[in-house]
């Protein structure tokens, strides 16, 4: 597979986006209660570690989705991305190397109500007319056994963090899938929209990656 572009219609992203939905349900909660904080910290630099010959270089299917759940006082509400781009490279079922990165046209934002999809497009949130495009490139992978934590450079709203957030890998014959849900404080990449003064919107958003890939 030479094209590595993932737009996905609306119908591919209402399944693996059902533990999301489900965890909204509970509107008077927080859904980043339930969720692994990601660490954030400084960028690093990355320094190209070079991946084995005989590993595989792979890239995302159509099935592959992105959500994210945002919360306030009295509800949640379910969005993502259509359209994006990665890749990652794997030896024997295991990320190997640093060259793994997602790249999300900010443009294909969806919520579950169209007034706050064109909400979240515009410079209270998102701002993706100045900032089009947003990049997560890994600098490192540790494995803790059954799972990956996973570090790389979030550039998101310009500004640009280091999380570190903990991931699953599985392989099933020429299909690869990297699941991840955890959260991300909005305030640190300065979305700092504060909502209505009686219904403030939470700094919190949980992110889920649910990534199917083939090799290239």
């Amino acid at each position: 597979m030479t094209n590595i572009a993932s737009h996905m219609k609306p119908s591919h992203l209402l399944a693996p986006l059902a533990t999301l939905t489900t965890l909204a349900l509970l509107s008077c909660d927080n859904p980043a209660d339930r969720t692994t904080d990601a660490e954030v910290a400084d960028p690093v630099a990355k320094e190209t570690a070079e991946a084995p010959a005989n590993s595989t270089k792979y890239v995302f299917t159509n099935s592959s989705t992105i959500g994210f759940i945002g919360s306030k006082v009295t509800g949640s509400h379910t969005g993502g991305f259509r359209t994006f781009t990665g890749h990652f490279t794997l030896q024997d079922g295991k990320p190997v190397g640093n060259d793994h990165q997602v790249v999300i046209d900010m443009n294909s934002t969806w919520a579950d109500a169209d007034k706050l999809t064109t909400h979240l497009k515009s410079a209270d949130f998102f701002d993706v007319e100045k900032f089009p495009t947003t990049t997560f490139a890994v600098t490192s992978i540790e494995s803790t056994g059954s799972t990956y934590n996973v570090t790389g450079n979030l550039d998101l709203h310009g500004v640009t963090k280091s999380i570190t957030f903990p991931a699953t890998v599985s392989q099933e014959g020429d299909l690869v899938k990297i699941n991840a849900v955890f959260d991300i404080n909005r305030f640190d990449f300065n979305i700092q929209y504060p909502g209505k003064t009686d219904d403030l919107i939470r700094p919190e958003v949980v992110l889920n990656f649910a990534l199917e890939a083939k090799p290239e």
